[in-house]
């Protein structure tokens, strides 16, 4: 009998408290249906934008997009139309994958063209440029990714220079430009190993011309000197030396630089006061230094971890376009001059870029930016005289003497095709036409009366480039 009272006590004790649990259920689950109300009131198009966000939110971006395409489909005329267009895309950079940040670049340039003159199309610009910088490969790898960085961080800063991003944006250009930079310097200087003088020539040269902030300049010039040092040519090695003790006086090299240009009893230049405030903004920027225990982890990464470390952190990147113009003045003439600009450090000081060789001038001036002074201060030089468009140009003879660093007198490009500069400005139309003559006699070869030096073939460049090269 007890037994009995027991068992119907603790089932009617079970019973109670089953029921006090459902009621405890039935009441949570009420206030979730307050939302549904409130959302019932609002226009439909607002209810599939902050449900797709939400989504996106905890990671439910196959859902989130789907919401999205749907409120564009269906509202043309939503004022969050361009807020989805854009949220798709940023669905696709968080969700990450090659083939992820595919469909993002894609998505922020649609809102480029679609919505130029939103503030949002500043942040699709920055977006589009990280993209390819989170995917770049290391330097001996391929550097498609970062050559299309490079071109999207440009045309930011291009585009939007006083923008609060614009920082952010250039530091980050001048770590893609030290990782392209890297890459052509190991190739230049397994050919400078192997002993392929003119390709060694041609990578280490587009390095120094290209990316003066690069963080192995002056080991780049070094080599160049080297070639042509060994090459007999020591008045084009003093151009190489003289770069170093002018552009990079604190370099480890500078002493050396300068001992070479006492041996060739070749005047050394000053160095350049801007050059001088730039590398000590450098030497006393913080540079990020990994331990000793994320180092194993590091090896891991496909990305170029060290070339970002080493990247500079002041003076103002290349802004220009990468072009294939490297030709036998570049050589000659020491891959032209870097222009230095700015201020002190830490604005727009340092050097800024290096003079883009083979560039044509303004139509009228009749000179070419392809006159590149071969030594000296920028600031100082005085400009090329102006060559005649008419004159006649011819390849094959010897050219005339670069001048040694320190010199004021500019190296044209007639020197390269064997007319002296002074000769090729004063030539009238008249006179050019028995040029042409008197080259064909000499069995050398003459252009067109009217072509112009931006249309000339590589082809010419390079045979060019072997009469006049010693090697």
């Amino acid at each position: 009998m007890r037994r009995t009272l027991l068992i119907l006590i603790s089932g009617l004790f079970l019973f109670s408290v089953a029921q006090c649990d459902a009621q405890i259920l039935h009441k949570k689950k009420k206030p979730a249906a307050t939302p549904a109300a409130e959302d019932n009131s609002q226009q439909p198009d607002k209810i599939l934008y902050d449900r797709a966000l939400n989504d996106i939110k905890h990671g439910r971006h196959e859902s989130g997009r789907l919401n999205l395409q749907t409120l564009i489909n269906t509202y043309p005329d939503s004022e969050y139309l361009a807020k989805a267009k854009l949220s798709i895309a940023d669905s696709y950079y968080k969700e990450g994958g090659t083939s992820n940040m595919a469909q993002a670049i894609s998505g922020y340039k649609d809102f480029i063209v679609f919505f130029p003159f939103l503030p949002e199309a500043v942040t699709a610009q920055m977006q589009v440029a990280m993209a390819h910088y989170n995917q770049m490969e290391k330097p001996d790898r391929d550097r498609t990714q970062a050559r299309d960085a490079e071109e999207e961080f440009q045309i930011f800063l291009q585009k939007y220079p006083t923008d609060p991003q614009a920082p952010k944006a250039e530091q980050r250009l001048r770590e893609v430009q030290e990782v392209l930079a890297e890459g052509d310097y190991r190739v230049g200087y397994y050919y400078y190993v192997k002993g392929d003088k003119r390709a060694a020539a041609a990578r280490l040269l587009s390095v120094t011309k290209r990316y003066p902030l690069y963080s192995r300049s002056d080991n780049a010039l070094w080599m160049l000197g080297n070639i042509f040092e060994s090459s007999e040519r020591k008045d084009i090695a003093a151009l190489y030396y003289g770069q170093i003790v002018r552009n990079y006086p604190k370099s480890g090299l500078a002493a050396n630089a300068k001992s070479k240009l006492t041996a060739f009893n070749v005047p050394v230049p000053q160095p350049d006061p801007k050059a001088v405030s730039w590398m000590t903004a450098e030497q006393n920027a913080p540079h990020e230094r990994q331990s000793l225990l994320r180092r194993p982890m590091l090896l891991l990464k496909n990305g170029p971890t060290k070339e970002l470390q080493v990247a500079a952190k002041t003076g103002t990147p290349n802004l220009q376009p990468e072009a294939d113009n490297t030709s036998a003045t570049d050589v000659l003439t020491g891959g032209g001059t870097p222009r230095l600009g700015g201020g002190g450090p830490g604005g727009s000081s340092g050097i800024v870029a290096t003079i883009g060789v083979g560039t044509r001038s303004p139509e009228g001036s009749g000179a070419s930016a392809e006159n590149v002074p071969g030594s000296g201060d920028a600031s100082t030089t005085s400009p090329p005289a102006a060559a005649d468009p008419n004159a006649p140009a011819t390849e094959g003879t010897t050219p005339a003497p670069a001048d040694p660093p320190g010199g004021d007198s500019p190296v044209s490009s007639s020197s390269v095709t064997g007319t002296t500069p002074s000769a090729a400005a004063a030539t009238p139309a008249s006179d050019a036409t028995q040029t042409a003559d008197a080259a064909k006699t000499d069995g050398t070869q003459s252009s067109s009366t009217n072509a112009d030096d931006s249309k000339e073939s590589s082809s010419k460049k390079k045979k060019g480039l072997r009469k006049i090269v010693p090697w």
